[in-house]
């Protein structure tokens, strides 16, 4: 005979099963809540990376995010900011669209926003727009277009950007391990293998072993195996750090650590500072720059935003076994809106805008399926807020081990490509090497869609192609020539 005790437990577990579908997609609740802390882990560098590129550039009026002349002081608002706002709509992902994605500040987004629209005007302008551009995109989404838009693309093109996106993350892996980088010499080729041509250093002996331990329990088929090669290389890490004091990874010491130095630190506990919150001026950059400049900066703002989530849930979905014969995830469109949310949320708490991250990928190869692993990840972002020193034990080369694997994964979609038709061959290629050689989603998908519009209207095909499919692309002609055009126009 049950006790009470295990009859109630019993119910919990049947209503968090129930609402989030957990057996109908093949899972359960031990794989989701590894698979959500494998997301975090993979990603919670953003919690540190986002700030020192918020925090640390002064913008028009020469002053840092939050108005003062102290970085250090900035950086710790956006760190707060940053993790408060991921952990909020990475739960409401879960709950809301019951998707295995996480998001937070976009990479790419916060550096184009501080180097090229906070330069010109206040933070506070800036992050205006980007709440402006969020609400635009919500509306899209409202109002259909944005799901007509993905449901116009042809299934094959759609493969082509989950195949391209992992190869993105497992470059991205690569190169922020150190095992891929940039030559000293500017005569030199684009990467190199280690520093001038060789490995060295501690980090990368990290990576590698990570690596190893990573795809030796997933060949095994050891749960978990993704979260143990994780933890196991960081706590390899930092016995080495301890033993050897590598340090931080920089021009005079290119053997150390990427972002963080894996170090016990001093506080285990940080007060968080949420005075970044609602630091925003609406319609001040339209005074600053002008209308036209505003609407450019905007644009490009959503544009960018609006294919990367596209691209970001399809590789998911897909990775997941979530997709319909279509190609298209479940609850498309509650997941749309929840991104849109995401992008104005970040721009209204003064840490760019959030969007969907690809590395939420890393916790499908460990098995999640649904949204009870976004609530993780969430909830861990959250708790980052006040253990944001341990946050920081993670360096790059324990972490990216695990883009590496599941870019491999990613990539066997490529079979459901057609490459003996050239019509969607070629698009499909060009998606596909563009996202990593640009290292941006919306280059590689841009360029695949338009030269799928142009192929069809020179083989006498132009009929055949979504009206949506026509718009979009002559968005994306703009979008690659906004640079000459907003010089003309201003």
């Amino acid at each position: 005979m049950s006790s009470p005790q295990a009859d109630t437990a019993r119910s919990r577990s049947s209503l968090v099963d129930s609402f989030f579908k957990i057996s109908d997609r093949g899972s359960t609740v031990g794989r989701e809540v590894r698979g959500g802390l494998v997301t975090f882990f993979t990603m919670a560098y953003i919690v540190v990376l986002n700030p020192l590129i918020i925090g640390t550039v002064k913008d028009g009026a020469g002053q840092y995010i939050g108005g003062g002349l102290d970085p250090s002081v900035s950086i710790a608002k956006v760190a707060v900011g940053t993790a408060l706002v991921a952990g909020v709509v990475t739960i409401l992902m879960g709950l809301v669209a019951n998707f295995p994605m996480a998001l937070a500040a976009g990479l790419g987004l916060n550096a184009f926003i501080a180097f090229s629209v906070a330069a010109k005007m206040t933070w506070a302008d800036a992050m205006g727009l980007v709440v402006i551009e969020g609400i635009i995109i919500l509306i899209l989404v409202l109002t259909g277009f944005r799901r007509a838009v993905f449901e116009a693309v042809p299934r094959q093109l759609k493969i082509a950007i989950s195949v391209g996106i992992g190869l993105f993350i497992a470059f991205i892996g690569l190169v922020d391990a150190g095992f891929v980088r940039r030559p000293a010499a500017p005569s030199g080729p684009p990467v190199e293998l280690g520093v001038g041509g060789n490995l060295r250093g501690w980090p990368v002996l990290i990576f590698v072993v990570g690596l190893v331990v990573i795809i030796t329990l997933y060949a095994r088929k050891v749960k978990g195996a993704i979260l143990i090669g994780i933890l196991a290389a960081t706590v390899l890490a930092i016995v080495v750090e301890s033993i050897f004091e590598v340090g931080a990874r920089t021009a005079d010491n290119p053997a150390g650590w990427g972002l963080s130095v894996p170090k016990l630190p001093d506080d285990w506990f940080s007060k968080p500072d949420l005075d970044l919150i609602g630091e925003f001026n609406l319609f001040g950059s339209f005074e600053q720059v002008g209308v036209i400049a505003a609407v450019l900066l905007i644009f490009t703002l959503m544009l960018a935003d609006f294919f990367d989530t596209m691209g970001t849930m399809t590789a998911i979905g897909a990775e997941a076994g979530l997709l319909d014969q279509d190609g298209t995830p479940p609850n498309t469109q509650r997941i749309l809106i929840v991104d849109s949310v995401a992008a104005a949320a970040g721009g209204a708490a003064s840490v760019s805008s959030n969007t969907s991250y690809i590395e939420s990928a890393s916790g499908v190869g460990e098995g999640a399926r649904t949204g009870l692993a976004s609530v993780v990840t969430g909830i861990c972002f959250l708790l980052s807020m006040v253990v944001a020193p341990l946050v920081t034990l993670v360096p790059y080369e324990a972490a990216t081990p695990a883009l590496v694997l599941v870019g491999f994964l990613m990539m066997m979609q490529v079979k459901g490509i057609d490459f003996d038709d050239f019509e969607i061959a070629f698009p499909a290629f060009l998606t596909i090497i563009l996202m990593p050689f640009t290292y941006s989603i919306s280059a590689g998908i841009g360029a695949g869609f338009v030269s799928y519009v142009l192929l069809k209207v020179v083989l006498g095909k132009a009929r055949v192609v979504h009206p949506l499919m026509w718009i979009v692309s002559a968005l994306f002609v703009i979008y690659f020539a906004i640079g000459p055009l907003g010089d003309w126009l201003t």
